[in-house]
């Protein structure tokens, strides 16, 4: 163990963040800022021990603390625990870390912490010992097939899978189970006595008791059967496990939810603008629940005042209490065609912070005055109670507006001609957002019939009203102004941020549209109206919807980032989350930096720094791609399962994307996908053209492409691999021979059952 170069005891004095962590905790510790200090003075890696020895930790429970703190570390990529149990610093050790991305094929990726876009090539040797998720440190070696870089596990830093889902098989007197990810390859045993009672083919919750190694498959115990195929609610149980979605409260926020009282008191009304008085209404989907935002507008002599006043869930849920710390980790609330996985416990989620009708809530208010041209010529935010007036729903909305439906009319009441202001002012919103070139695609959504049971019943289209639209233009407004306010107080915070497209996807994209008599600039900047001007021109077109669909998916995802670097798909240069913090933790973010400036505070006194709003972002968009991934896959099982007894019917559709194994086709109205594999198409050899998104037979020259009607049969549903698979009704049964069959599964590089 090195020598001391400074008193132990003097640790708290010179810890530069030791008031910080005093102020967060009751037993404050070092932190991580001063354990990096200490290790870089001294310059070698150092163990547990060796930290408590200079730091003169002798309580237990602040050396169980501690420990904790430089596994978290560990975790976050700050140290790297060598195999001697030494801690290291990461910067003295020629390594890289980061996340493992699994691939269905046995092969990985590893997603850098650093700043190098590119991600590294995970053998199927080194995805032996890790899985899907994992939080790794890898040593970079130059391959030698085309220069690529490829990375060799070093140390594995954070397992993510304490527990899988997937289905069980007993074969040969072995047990296994196989997970439902598919970007996690391994199968993992099951050793005689740690089966549950599971059966063959249920679905069930494993926990990994060993992680695989370089020579070992995981082992574990199964911990709970989900069920069968048609165990109603089972899409979402799987979905749910299968991501690591967190869905039970720890204790310390049972606890800490226990001492909020059920209504708001009248100390948390001091110094807050009533609002009460004022009709503020929300409109939301019929099913929801959880009320983030109820709007009002007026006319005024110019234009309109709009007051957008969101619930107020900052007051509650404080930095570092157990209810934010959780938040942090939920990142947002996951919406399941039959259940929510809140971020919030439901007392606050849909009783104290939801805007319900008739009772006192906390609010943030933007009020804004726009002119008739659509635009807010001014904004002020501040704290105010305020007081539902109604809670109207989407249809109930448009029902009134749009189709003169008298009962709506009638249930709304007087309120119908606030309802009408907000309608004059969505059009001038609607104005605003064509002239500055915002990009607009109605995507295709279906919403599930349950019945008594909660089996699927039926699949109907879901389609947005004008009622939705006017609330989603009332959002964006109060969301820039949102950004624009934490812009001008200089406060590290989240932006929702949309690139435009990278140069690769645009050329791809051009050469797309150049047969098609379609044009966009080459050179120089893509702007969101030059997308704009090509949908217009494609209105009407029997190719519109081939068009919008290449258009969008040309377009990178959207991210939370502290950089204001604009919003490409709704041409802004300024936008931020403000208007849904009871669903999203960036929303939660952005309101704490609002209050803070509105009470005087500076940069200093924020208790968040730019780097630390950067993990943040980093963890939130995570968070949405998983919440994304989760409902899919759950959206994906329902629809098997209700094409199961559909096997044989004949539908109609559309091409909706093109692959060198086959063609997906969406069903009309239904929304559901399925492949016509190649080997269905006919008797030829067929070549993938993804620059026309297209297959062309090279005997035939026969031609599928990216938006052809065709219609199709259903020839199964399979349940465990989540497809759906189609034939082209009226086609003779393809006599391919067997070698042509297989020269085209090897083209495709599909055929086969995973393992």
């Amino acid at each position: 163990m090195p020598k001391k170069s400074r008193k132990t005891q003097d640790w708290r004095k010179d810890d530069r963040h030791h008031r910080r962590e005093a102020s967060r905790y009751d037993r404050p510790l070092p932190s991580r800022e001063y354990l990096l200090e200490l290790l870089h003075e001294k310059g070698v890696p150092l163990r547990g021990n060796d930290l408590f020895r200079l730091l003169e930790i002798d309580n237990e429970e602040d050396r169980d603390a501690l420990s904790n703190r430089l596994r978290a570390m560990t975790r976050d990529g700050q140290l790297i625990r060598n195999r001697a149990g030494q801690y290291c610093l990461i910067d003295k050790v020629p390594l890289v870390t980061g996340t493992v991305i699994g691939h269905r094929d046995g092969y990985g990726f590893l997603r850098r912490d650093d700043d190098e876009p590119e991600d590294l090539y995970l053998s199927s040797r080194q995805m032996r010992e890790v899985m899907h998720g994992d939080r790794i440190a890898v040593r970079v070696t130059p391959s030698r097939r085309r220069g690529r870089l490829d990375a060799r596990v070093v140390e594995v830093l954070d397992r993510a899978n304490d527990e899988v889902v997937g289905r069980y098989f007993h074969e040969s007197g072995v047990g296994f189970v196989i997970p439902d990810n598919s970007a996690i390859s391994h199968q993992v045993i099951v050793p005689r006595g740690r089966t549950g009672r599971a059966r063959t083919g249920q679905v069930v919750s494993v926990r990994i008791d060993e992680p695989p190694t370089r020579h070992s498959q995981p082992v574990g115990t199964i911990i709970e059967v989900l069920g069968g195929d048609h165990t109603p609610g089972i899409e979402t149980e799987i979905a749910i496990r299968a991501h690591n979605l967190r869905h039970e409260w720890p204790e310390s926020v049972v606890q800490e939810t226990g001492k909020i009282p059920d209504s708001v008191p009248r100390s948390a009304l001091r110094s807050r603008t009533d609002l009460r008085e004022l009709p503020l209404v929300t409109i939301d989907g019929a099913d929801a629940r959880d009320f983030d935002d109820a709007v009002f507008a007026e006319r005024t002599a110019s234009g309109w005042r709009l007051y957008v006043a969101i619930a107020d869930v900052a007051h509650y849920v404080q930095p570092g209490n157990a209810l934010d710390d959780e938040a942090v980790k939920r990142g947002t609330s996951v919406y399941f065609p039959t259940r929510v996985i809140p971020m919030l416990p439901e007392s606050l989620s849909n009783g104290l912070c939801s805007l319900n009708p008739g009772v006192d809530r906390l609010c943030m208010v933007c009020e804004m005055l726009v002119n008739r041209d659509g635009k807010v010529t001014r904004s002020t935010f501040y704290e105010a109670v305020m007081k539902s007036h109604a809670r109207l729903t989407y249809n109930e909305a448009a029902a009134a507006l749009y189709e003169d439906d008298k009962k709506a009319r009638e249930r709304i009441g007087p309120l119908i001609e606030d309802l009408e202001v907000l309608d004059e002012l969505y059009r001038a919103f609607a104005a605003a957002k064509k002239k500055r070139g915002a990009i607009e695609i109605e995507t295709r959504e279906v919403k599930f019939i349950f019945n008594a049971k909660g089996r699927i019943h039926g699949v109907e289209p879901y389609r947005r009203n004008d009622a939705h639209k006017i609330i989603e233009e009332c959002m964006i407004a109060a969301n820039v102004q949102a950004a624009l306010f934490l812009r001008r107080k200089r406060l590290p915070t989240l932006f929702r941020r949309h690139d435009s497209p990278e140069e690769s996807r645009r050329e791809k994209l051009l050469d797309f549209l150049q047969p098609l008599g379609l044009r966009m600039p080459r050179r120089g900047a893509i702007t969101p109206d030059h997308y704009a001007r090509v949908l217009r021109a494609a209105r009407g077109r029997a190719d519109a919807e081939l068009i919008e669909t290449v258009m969008l998916r040309s377009m990178p995802q959207a991210v939370y980032s502290p950089d204001s670097e604009g919003h490409f798909g709704l041409a802004l240069d300024n936008y931020a989350h403000f208007t849904s913090p009871i669903r999203r933790y960036p929303d939660l973010l952005v309101h704490r930096g609002i209050k803070h400036a509105l009470r005087g505070g500076g940069v200093r006194k924020f208790p968040y720094n730019r780097k630390q709003m950067e993990s943040l972002g980093q963890r939130c968009s995570a968070a949405e791609r998983r919440a994304d991934e989760a409902t899919r896959d759950a959206i994906d099982w329902l629809k098997c399962e209700f094409m199961q007894d559909k096997v044989g019917d004949v539908f109609d559709g559309t091409v909706s994307s093109v692959t060198n194994f086959g063609l997906f086709v969406q069903l009309d109205e239904i929304n559901i996908e399925g492949l016509v594999h190649v080997t269905e198409l006919g008797d030829d050899y067929f070549q993938h053209d993804p620059t026309g998104h297209r297959l062309v037979g090279d005997a035939t020259g026969k031609t599928f492409q990216l938006a052809d009607r065709v219609r199709v049969r259903v020839t199964g549903a399979s349940m465990e691999d989540r497809k759906i698979n189609f034939e082209l009704a009226g086609q003779k049964k393809n006599r391919q021979p067997k070698s042509a069959k297989g020269k085209q599964k090897r083209r495709s590089g599909k055929g086969g059952r995973r393992r």
